[in-house]
């Protein structure tokens, strides 16, 4: 029997069943509650790699991370995410982003499999709900920003948590950079589209650049706004395996 926990403010939901034996009836069940709550988590699953691959399918078509090499031929569409004990510099996506944005067509979902993870209290995963971002903005803003659009990069602030991963196994690619709508609509939820760790501009000349800026970009990141994967909520627990299903809303990894 499946069901839903909504977190405060709608802010992600935790899903309770058993992904190995799930029906086509709890995966539309599933869809919906992505669309409502923007992330869904689902704790506790012993999931081996095919059997994750089996679940992302049914969502989509899985995409390949353009920046590093996958999990080995077999599964090239994972991507291993880890901090090893030699890293030096920032753990690998540790500021507020969306996945991907900086393609032209960026996957509308991401998923992470915990398999080994620190003590608890460590390494967490913030989410933060555009969502409640949109809803919040004063309609001026609204109305300003309804049909501007973002220019993204993969070279923006964030790709300085990537280098040691890109050392070990980067793919040969140069810079990857797209424009996108700040504004989308997800069934009947309006939703801010951004990524401050790739946002390195508008793509066309507005008054105010600057100041817009700062504002739409600390709008988003408010704390209101966020879920935290942290004390009595979500935690990656050390050995266990739980999953995080995200909706392409804003996550960042921190210490």
């Amino acid at each position: 029997m499946l069901k839903i926990i909504p977190n405060k403010k709608n802010i992600g939901a935790q899903i309770i069943v058993n992904l190995k034996d799930i029906s086509n009836k709890d995966i539309s069940k599933i869809k919906k509650a992505l669309n409502k709550y923007g992330m869904l988590y689902f704790k506790e699953q012993k999931l081996t790699s095919k059997l994750f691959i089996k679940f992302a399918k049914y969502f989509g078509n899985l995409a390949n991370y353009p920046r590093l090499k996958g999990l080995n031929k077999k599964f090239p569409q994972i991507t291993v995410v880890q901090r090893k004990s030699k890293d030096k510099g920032p753990s690998f996506g540790e500021q507020f982003h969306t996945d991907s944005i900086y393609t032209k067509k960026p996957p509308r979902f991401t998923m992470l499999l915990s398999k080994l993870v620190p003590k608890k209290g460590k390494a967490n995963t913030e989410f933060c709900s555009q969502y409640l971002a949109y809803k919040e903005l004063p309609n001026s803003i609204k109305r300003k920003f309804k049909n501007i659009k973002a220019k993204y990069s993969s070279e923006g602030p964030i790709s300085v948590t990537t280098k040691e991963r890109v050392k070990e196994k980067g793919k040969n690619i140069k810079e990857l950079k797209s424009t996108h709508k700040i504004f989308r609509k997800i069934s009947t939820n309006h939703s801010i589209y951004c990524s401050p760790g790739h946002f390195v501009g508008f793509s066309s000349k507005i008054k105010n650049q600057e100041k817009l800026k700062n504002f739409y970009l600390i709008i988003k990141l408010r704390r209101s706004f966020s879920f935290h994967c942290l004390g009595k909520k979500i935690n990656w627990l050390y050995g266990i395996t739980d999953l995080c299903f995200i909706k392409q809303h804003l996550s960042k990894e921190i210490e």
